[in-house]
């Protein structure tokens, strides 16, 4: 059961509807943005109907039970909503006085389902790519342009040969990446809304032959398919923006074991830079001596 074909499934199914079935139906493709987050109570007392019959029509589908459907509608609509729609569901969905605990409770379970769901071999075998690659170039649009950024800080500092492909029209984006070949690795992060050159710039390495890896939602993310190893991380919206928590963590996990991978080669040049920032005085310790941690 896949998200994208949840409204086709209703359009299928709508000939064996019930009466009751079918103001269900009519609901959800109208209101989808409030009905992802309903109870089946809820949606049943929104439409006249009882909560065994709301059940009814997610088992009619296909699923489950209702919160297998639920969950299929709330991943359809992550890519659907205005950010004006995901101010108007953070309202519905919490209090002022309950934010800190719910959206920490929302980021915790997305690091959980990640951990579940990321695919060890494809993990370990991402960071054989990396480190083996002649060039690293990291490209994320959007908010996810800053985890593009810390990705490449420490890939930079690790290896050497790391670059950030800049947000910029599709034909600059390609004249960064032009001498991109198959020895090289392009890491692509994007998570719902999608960025168009998000894509753009995917397909693009991807005709050049280099390893694509894809840092993103699921696999029916728009990037997925120009991905040879494709790293999921779960990012479930709990408010005006999607977490990003559950992504930083596999970036971490990369860089951690990248680190590792390359200790011997590294280790000359990090002592060096730490007798550099203590020669400059780069950093402060708490007890105002300065530090060369």
């Amino acid at each position: 059961m896949t998200n994208t074909t949840l409204m086709g499934l209703m359009e299928a199914h709508a000939p064996k509807f019930s009466k009751g079935q079918r103001r269900i139906a009519d609901f959800i493709t109208h209101h989808y943005d409030e009905a992802a987050f309903m109870t089946a109570a809820k949606l049943g007392d929104e439409v006249g109907v009882s909560e065994s019959t709301v059940v009814r029509f997610a088992t009619e589908l296909g699923f489950a039970g209702y919160p297998q459907f639920q969950k299929a509608l709330q991943e359809l609509i992550r890519s659907k909503l205005t950010i004006v729609q995901r101010l108007d569901v953070t309202r519905a969905r919490m209090q002022d006085d309950e934010v800190l605990r719910q959206v920490a409770h929302s980021d915790i379970n997305n690091i959980r389902r990640t951990m579940e769901d990321l695919d060890d071999g494809v993990f370990y075998d991402t960071v054989d790519r990396i480190v083996n690659a002649r060039q690293i170039y990291v490209f994320g649009a959007g908010s996810c342009k800053h985890l593009a950024g810390f990705l490449t800080h420490y890939l930079q500092l690790l290896t050497g040969k790391a670059r950030r492909v800049t947000v910029a029209s599709p034909s600059q984006i390609c004249e960064q990446m032009i001498d991109l070949s198959p020895e090289d690795v392009v890491i692509g992060i994007s998570f719902p809304r999608y960025s168009k050159i998000s894509v753009q710039a995917m397909h693009y390495a991807q005709s050049k032959g280099a390893t694509v890896v894809a840092l993103t939602d699921s696999a029916l993310s728009p990037i997925a398919p120009y991905a040879s190893h494709l790293l999921t991380a779960h990012s479930d919206m709990a408010s005006v923006v999607d977490s990003l928590v559950a992504p930083l963590s596999v970036i971490n996990a990369l860089i951690v074991a990248i680190s590792l991978r390359t200790m011997e080669q590294t280790r000359p040049k990090l002592e060096e830079l730490e007798r550099l920032w203590n020669s400059y005085e780069v950093y402060q310790s708490v007890d105002g001596a300065e530090s060369t941690v």
